[in-house]
Parts: C-alpha cells; structure tokens; sequence
C-alpha cells in the first residue's frame, strides 16, 4: 500500500501548487492581520473572505520534534523510523513536518532549519532540512 497523499481543493490548491514550484506559501487576512497556514476561504480569527496567500522565507525554528518507531499504519512502516519536526515559522505560524534524515545529527530544540520539499510519488510534500 502506498503512502496516503494530500488530495488538492480549491482552498489549497494554491498551497500546493507552491509546494510543487519549491515555496511555501501561507495565507493573511486583509482585515485583521492573522497570519494562518492552514488554507481556508475565511480568516480563522474574523471570518473574513479578505485573505491573502504569501511566500514564506521557508525559515524557522525548532519548537519540538519525535521518532517514530512504530508506524501508526502500514502505509508508513516502510518508513519508520521518521522523524516530525514542529517549526515556529519566521512569519508566525506553525508547521508539523517530516525531518531529512541528513537534519537528525544536528537537529534540536531552538535549532533553525529550511523547510525544502521532498518528492513523494510525483507530489512535493513539504520537510525540515539543514538551514545552508
């Protein structure tokens, strides 16, 4: 069985699409400011439609992380063990994404890393690597 991938919709397609280009890219409401990562057609905070998409510097800092030794399901056992990275974004937000095993020596809390993206049949899927 394959590993499950994101299936695109109209709120994120243009994340996506991003992702697929090499950027990462976040939404801003027009009306109040929040910054979200989380592609909607409303602001989380005001529900404002006056939203917003950025390219992110793709540049953060390492709130947390874990292994994974066993896998939650057999579509990700082939990968185990993986490691999640938390990373507080320079823009404000928050992402939860897999680490490149080349970050593991190095890799710790308050650390900075780029995110990269990483090719996962044909779909660029968004990770933690080393900040160069």
């Amino acid at each position: 069985m394959g590993r499950p991938l994101p299936n695109p919709t109209a709120e994120t397609r243009s994340f996506w699409e991003g992702c697929s280009e090499g950027e990462l890219r976040y939404q801003t409401c027009e009306a109040c400011g929040v910054v979200q990562i989380t592609p909607r057609s409303v602001c989380s905070h005001c529900q404002s439609a006056l939203l917003a998409w950025k390219r992110s510097s793709a540049v953060g800092t390492v709130l947390s992380f874990t292994t994974v030794h066993r896998a939650p399901t057999e579509a990700f056992r082939a990968m185990a063990p993986y490691t999640i990275v938390m990373v507080d974004m320079n823009e404000g937000f928050r992402l939860m994404v897999n680490c490149d095993r080349a970050l593991l020596p190095t890799l710790a809390i308050g650390g900075r890393v780029r995110i990269g993206f990483e090719d996962v049949d044909g779909m660029k899927l968004p990770h933690a690597q080393a900040l160069s």
